[in-house]
């Protein structure tokens, strides 16, 4: 009965450090490395909780096909919705090259069009530059073209100085070009 005593004794003991040595242990752990197990336990919660709806999703859609499998009809009405939509985009595609053709042939009649009326106005001598303010000349009222001589205006500000030459180096800022010296570059041996 002694030995049954003892047994009983010492197992408390060797509990309780057994506790302590646990509670040191883990108390070390965590004051240590605390911050970093939180942030990991939250970094693996998100990231199976994406995991989670993706699975969720994916066996939707498997699901999807295969009841889109059984059902023939739905396919043929989603493939003729789609053929459909293909038709509708091709016809409005059509319709735009029609629309930029027509503008193609437009501008092309006018151009040959001028080309014509170049062409009598040089044979009648008279400038091509003449005819191209003649619509704009027709609708006011005036004296004829010939007679009117057109004015230069004198109250423009000429663009450099009358004596500006830019090969002479003169005349201004702070710009001007050097020769490079002669000889053989400097450098090296």
């Amino acid at each position: 009965m002694e030995r049954d005593g003892d047994q009983l004794s010492t197992r408390p003991a060797l509990e309780t450090e057994g506790l302590r040595f646990l509670h040191v242990t883990v108390g070390s752990l965590l004051a240590t490395y605390g911050w970093y197990i939180v942030f990991s336990c939250i970094l693996l919660y998100v990231v199976f909780q994406k995991l989670f709806t993706r699975l969720r999703a994916l066996r939707q859609r498997q699901l999807d096909r295969a009841a889109a499998a059984l059902e023939p009809d739905i396919v043929v009405k989603r493939q003729e919705a789609l053929a459909a939509a293909r038709l509708k985009m091709q016809d409005e595609l059509n319709a735009q090259v029609e629309k930029h053709k027509e503008k193609l042939r437009q501008l092309e009649e006018e151009k040959r069009r001028q080309k014509i009326e170049m062409w009598d106005s040089m044979r009648e001598g008279k400038s091509y530059k003449g005819n191209t303010r003649k619509p704009q000349e027709e609708d006011s009222p005036g004296p004829s073209t010939s007679l009117v001589i057109p004015k230069r205006k004198s109250d423009r500000k000429p663009l450099r100085r009358g004596g500006y030459n830019p090969l002479s180096g003169e005349g201004g800022g702070a710009c001007s070009w050097r020769p490079g010296r002669r000889g053989p570059s400097s450098g090296g041996g």
